[in-house]
């Protein structure tokens, strides 16, 4: 499956290789005769493109190297880090483009479009929505975010050509010369998706919230076990594209056994991994008491004081031990709370009130999927 995966990718990115280097060489061609600063900023784009899927593929290729001592959970992240490299490729691209644009407004100067021009322009128009369209299906088949983020691109690229073609098809029937102008919105659309995608690297590299649909997948799967009550603290480490390995707490009755709760947890771990391709390296395991009225009643008395305040999003993970006088549980406070420590603040001081004889140990977890 991975190398399906990385051959489709390699196979993918040299077909729009060449694509674009085809479009780079027609346009460069017709614009440096023609004069026209908008049909090279198009034919500079198209090279970026080009750069952009070859540095894809050198990505793919090193991300695939296998786990070894120093690396155990493999170089899946180097995709990431390539991205990044694209990403500036493209953010000069668009800025050296649009300084020449500037350029030539400040200082115009006359263009010469004919057919050929109108014909390379609306060949590369077409080759950019087809090479669009496949792209994006390829991408959208093997689950690869940067294949389908450059089909998305040539389809912005196709749509950035039709401006260039209309301002060549003003000249010649108006002679009005606009496409300085058009090569500068070009150049901004250029830096605009630079951007975009430096936000989108850095956002990777440093680590993102759990996709909302998939931590509710993994928990509704894990809440398919009949003696699994509950399912917190889903954390999932990404280690390239579609390569998650994580941890989750699950809620169980007192009365189970550890016997019992292994089977669970080897059930929890086939079946997320078969389905999501996830790995639950750890299942940790929360008690539910249900043999003393006392433990069922002082929970209720913590619930009504931790869910009195708005803010909070979950408590789980109640433990109270009469014997050593200690009581714990978890808590998540949204992050839109102004002032998270008081919120904190102010619940431990509750229940230390409430309970003055315990230990009281509130942690404040982290709120890392829906």
């Amino acid at each position: 499956m991975k190398n399906n995966r990385e051959k489709t990718i390699v196979k993918t990115s040299i077909i729009s290789i060449c694509a674009n280097l085809m479009l780079v060489g027609f346009k460069a061609t017709v614009g440096l005769l023609s004069n026209s600063i908008a049909i090279i900023t198009d034919a500079v784009n198209n090279l970026s493109d080009a750069l952009s899927s070859i540095i894809t593929i050198i990505g793919t290729k090193l991300a695939g190297k296998a786990p070894d001592k120093k690396h155990p959970y493999g170089y899946g992240r180097i995709e990431y880090i390539t991205s990044l490299v694209v990403s500036a490729i493209v953010l000069y691209a668009g800025v050296t483009a649009f300084i020449e644009s500037v350029k030539k407004i400040i200082a115009p100067e006359e263009v010469d479009y004919n057919v050929t021009t109108i014909i390379v322009l609306i060949g590369g128009i077409i080759i950019k929505f087809v090479l669009g369209l496949y792209v994006k299906k390829k991408g959208r088949t093997i689950k690869s975010d940067s294949l389908v983020a450059s089909g998305a691109d040539a389809f912005n690229d196709a749509i950035l050509s039709i401006s260039v073609l209309t301002s060549a098809i003003v000249y010649m029937i108006f002679n009005v010369n606009l496409e300085a102008y058009v090569g500068a919105l070009v150049s901004v659309f250029i830096i605009k998706a630079g951007i975009e995608l430096i936000k989108e690297s850095i956002n990777n590299v440093l680590g993102t919230r759990i996709e909302s649909s998939l931590a509710k997948s993994i928990k509704k799967e894990v809440l398919k076990e009949k003696n699994v009550k509950g399912a917190f603290d889903l954390v999932l480490n990404d280690y390239g594209p579609d390569k998650y390995l994580g941890s989750i707490h699950i809620e169980v009755e007192d009365t189970l056994s550890v016997a019992d709760i292994d089977k669970i947890s080897r059930r929890i771990t086939k079946q997320v991994s078969q389905k999501y391709g996830v790995i639950l390296h750890t299942i940790g395991v929360y008690s539910i008491n249900t043999k003393d009225e006392n433990i069922i009643k002082a929970k209720k008395e913590v619930e009504e004081i931790v869910f009195a305040h708005k803010e909070i999003l979950q408590m789980h993970g109640f433990y109270l031990d009469i014997n050593d006088k200690t009581l714990s549980f978890d808590i998540i406070i949204d992050f839109k709370a102004k002032n998270r420590e008081k919120i904190y603040r102010e619940i431990y001081d509750s229940v230390q009130e409430k309970f003055k004889n315990y230990k009281i140990t509130i942690t404040l977890d982290i709120d890392s999927s829906d």
